[in-house]
């Protein structure tokens, strides 16, 4: 769906009003996630927080990143030892407009648990102060520092995993999208732009990044069918587009300087000028929305019980905020994966694990993403739909007791993550077991020099 068949009302809510509203929803939905996390057992707190600048995006800014890490990363720390551990990014939900990075955090504290890895939760940019594609930008950001500064946190860099729930499981596809620079490289007329003077060499499937001279604003593809999309923002008379149409069409954007390529079942994104090469082993996706080009309409149509849909009050609110100008391409593969070219996804990790609930608006688009992840493009798709329950499920408001059945998902999603993280069901225990005697005999060793 375009802006030409949108209803004609979608588009017509003042911004001004947009922003009161998140800000209240806001507010409300902190209260109810407030509420979810009195559950327990309680959810952990993050080890510590980062504010990391916006480089990918043309508008430029600051965002934070929370990092959740194992019992024994503190001392391997202090110690200055060679562990690393693999690292596991996340993205809330909250339709790109609500919500925060915090309310993954019983998410956060299984797959430390069970997994051994560090979470990094991304307090990405939300809308409508920052409409599309802002957050897949931040999310975009969020994997280049962490593979840069990997060493500096701990993190193995060969071992990375995306996960998100909701429009953050949208971002888990569309992040490792975002990262091909498949949108930045084609000249105006559409021909591909060879860059040969790019340093490094680099596989063939890999999508090279433009020179930083070619801007960001393209024309829309004369073929819908293809990749080649406008990321231009047209005027729309609102002083904040207007500014951010200005930022689009003259900015700069560190994806000119990224190469990402397939790697056996992995990808590998790597920055020009760092030696660290980031590998992105599977993608962990909970009930994401895959495809803007179904109207509400349409996916409403598609839910077995209308009772438990998401009401029009949020949904309107997510689409008015982030589908921003009204002439944005709603087949754009940043926005949505399940509509984007077979050469695009080919390029993802082969191994996914998708989670939909039977009472989702969401779950039909779900299930055409799977058999076209896996039927037509042969992925390792992992499916697991949960059964009788609605959207966002596991993130109820019940102070007395955890959404039922949400850990043992969770756990579900946790053996796979090994699985594809290469860890075996007792490196966790062998990891804290070779650590502490490890440190005991440093103590031994320092007490008897003394």
């Amino acid at each position: 769906m375009t802006a030409d068949n949108a209803p004609a009302e979608r588009f017509g809510r003042p911004r001004w009003l947009l922003h009161v509203q998140a800000q209240i929803w806001r507010f409300l939905m902190g209260i109810g996630m407030m509420l979810h996390k009195l559950a327990r057992p309680l959810p952990p707190k993050p080890s510590f927080n980062r504010n990391i600048e916006a480089t990918v995006s043309p508008l430029k800014g600051q965002f934070k990143l929370h990092f959740y890490v194992p019992k024994d990363y503190n001392k391997v720390k202090k110690l200055k030892g060679a562990k690393r551990y693999p690292c596991v990014i996340n993205f809330h939900g909250g339709g790109f407009v609500l919500g925060s990075a915090l309310d993954d955090a019983r998410w956060a504290g299984v797959v430390v648990q069970q997994v051994g890895a560090i979470v990094v939760s991304v307090d990405y940019r939300c809308a409508p102060e920052f409409p599309f594609p802002t957050a897949v930008e931040d999310g975009a950001d969020a994997v280049l520092y962490l593979a840069q500064h990997a060493d500096e946190f701990l993190i193995d860099p060969s071992r990375f995993a995306i996960s998100g729930f909701s429009s953050g499981g949208n971002m888990s596809f569309t992040v490792p999208l975002c990262l091909q620079g498949e949108l930045l490289d084609r000249s105006q007329s559409g021909e591909k732009i060879e860059n040969p003077a790019r340093k490094g060499s680099v596989p063939a499937i890999n999508i090279l990044a433009p020179p930083q001279s070619v801007h960001l604003k393209l024309p829309p593809p004369a073929n819908s069918s293809g990749s080649r999309v406008a990321l231009s923002r047209t005027p729309t008379g609102n002083s904040r587009l207007d500014r951010i149409t200005m930022l689009r069409n003259t900015g700069q954007s560190a994806l000119s300087l990224v190469s990402s390529y397939k790697e056996g079942s992995a990808v590998a994104v790597a920055t020009h000028g760092s030696k660290v090469e980031a590998k992105i082993r599977g993608i962990v996706s909970f009930y994401p929305p895959t495809d803007y080009t179904q109207t509400r309409a349409q996916r409403r149509a598609t839910c077995s019980r209308a009772d438990q849909l998401l009401p029009a009050v949020f949904t309107e609110l997510f689409d008015d905020s982030y589908l921003q100008p009204p002439a944005l391409d709603l087949s754009h593969p940043w926005l949505s994966p399940g509509v984007a070219p077979d050469a695009m996804l080919t390029a993802l990790p082969d191994d996914i694990v998708l989670f939909c609930c039977e009472w989702d608006m969401l779950l039909h688009e779900g299930e055409q993403f799977r058999d076209r992840l896996k039927n037509d493009l042969g992925k390792r798709v992992h499916y697991h739909k949960v059964p009788g329950v609605p959207h966002g499920w596991d993130k109820a408001p019940n102070p007395l007791r955890e959404s039922p059945g949400a850990r043992d998902q969770y756990k579900v999603a946790c053996r796979e993550l090994k699985r594809m993280l290469d860890i075996e069901d007792d490196d966790v225990e062998q990891g804290l077991m070779a650590f502490s005697m490890c440190f005991f005999g440093a103590a031994s060793g320092d007490g008897s020099s003394g």
